[in-house]
């Protein structure tokens, strides 16, 4: 207890507090200065509470989209304004200079924009949130994302958060696990599972699902694994009170026969991210399928949603909607001129 007062607290510590991995701490002391104003016998680093909450500061920046350099510029200015403070004495090191990085600090991470600083990243001209979910991932840094995410969504709305954040986060992740081996396949995963998470939290803005309304069936083709633009599909139905039914990745041809038979759809919307796994013969069995009373059946709207549905022309009774906000609009006007069936 002696030792926790005198020299702070360790870096396993401070590390599970933040949420970031001991190596990431390391890191940034040895690249950028951002380390602890005292350590046991000159080697184990120890850590204070002026020194947690710059590395607070520091995470806070990176997630919003600063660069790291610039980033612990910052912290280590508004912790201390002078070099370091502590028993030491010790001056503060001055960081390795990285290429194309300015010298002087930027006063808020709002000016982070600029194509590159998304740690190797092909991120493009994107969001500033885009950088900053892009650090977190890479990084491994699940409470960053979680809080990242639920703000994007808090600050955006979902559909600007998914088609204009999200989306483009985890196709730059994609394209750089394509060209980098089996480099950030890991980074991928993580991405992913939070995004799923936080779809899934998305809160209806109204009362539940109409019960006289029969519900949109969410499936990917057989052979098709992408589920996330489904899932955001999902998230906007529900935000909207319209009832649906996810069966997420690869649903085989008779399993979706099955489901459109048993629960008589409003509409079907049929998931493929890739020609080759574009299943038009079974996108027009769905779209041909009735159910009801005799003189009085329907038939499900299909939505091929997509790009591997792109290229060839749309069928009778089928959508190609270019977007997530065109296909909940598309869902939605559908719906308000749908009932169930009344009973004989």
């Amino acid at each position: 207890m002696t030792d926790t007062v005198a020299y702070g607290i360790t870096t396993g510590t401070v590390a599970r507090r933040l949420g970031v991995s001991p190596t990431t701490l390391r890191s940034w002391d040895r690249r950028y200065g951002i380390g602890p104003a005292a350590r046991e016998d000159g080697r184990h680093r120890r850590w204070t509470p002026e020194d947690v909450a710059m590395l607070e500061e520091m995470c806070r920046l990176t997630a919003s989209g600063a660069p790291p350099a610039e980033a612990a510029r910052i912290a280590r200015a508004a912790r201390t304004g002078t070099g370091r403070s502590g028993g030491s004495g010790a001056s503060l090191p001055r960081p390795h200079a990285e290429p194309g990085v300015r010298a002087e600090p930027l006063p808020g991470a709002e000016r982070v924009r600029r194509p590159g600083s998304g740690n190797g990243l092909p991120l493009g001209a994107v969001r500033r949130e885009c950088r900053g979910l892009a650090r977190a991932a890479v990084r491994l840094d699940g409470p960053a994302l979680d809080a990242l995410l639920r703000d994007a969504v808090a600050d955006h709305g979902l559909v600007t958060a998914w088609e204009e954040v999200m989306a483009p986060t985890l196709r730059a992740v994609g394209r750089k696990w394509e060209s980098s081996g089996d480099r950030y396949v890991e980074v991928e995963h993580l991405l992913s599972w939070h995004v799923s998470t936080a779809l899934r939290r998305v809160a209806p803005a109204g009362p539940g699902p109409v019960a006289s309304v029969p519900p949109v069936l969410l499936a990917c083709v057989p052979g098709e694994q992408h589920t996330l633009p489904l899932e955001a599909l999902a998230a906007g139905l529900a935000e909207r009170g319209l009832p649906h039914r996810m069966f997420g990745a690869a649903v085989p041809a008779e399993a979706l026969d099955a489901a459109v038979r048993r629960t008589g759809p409003a509409a079907v919307v049929l998931w493929s991210q890739a020609r080759s796994t574009a299943h038009h013969a079974l996108a027009r069995h769905v779209a041909g399928s009735s159910f009801g009373v005799k003189g009085a059946r329907t038939h499900p709207l299909v939505l091929l949603a997509g790009p591997g549905w792109a290229g060839r022309a749309v069928e009778p009774g089928m959508l190609r909607p270019g977007g997530l906000r065109e296909a909940l609009d598309a869902l939605s006007r559908h719906h308000a001129g749908t009932r169930a069936p009344s009973p004989a």
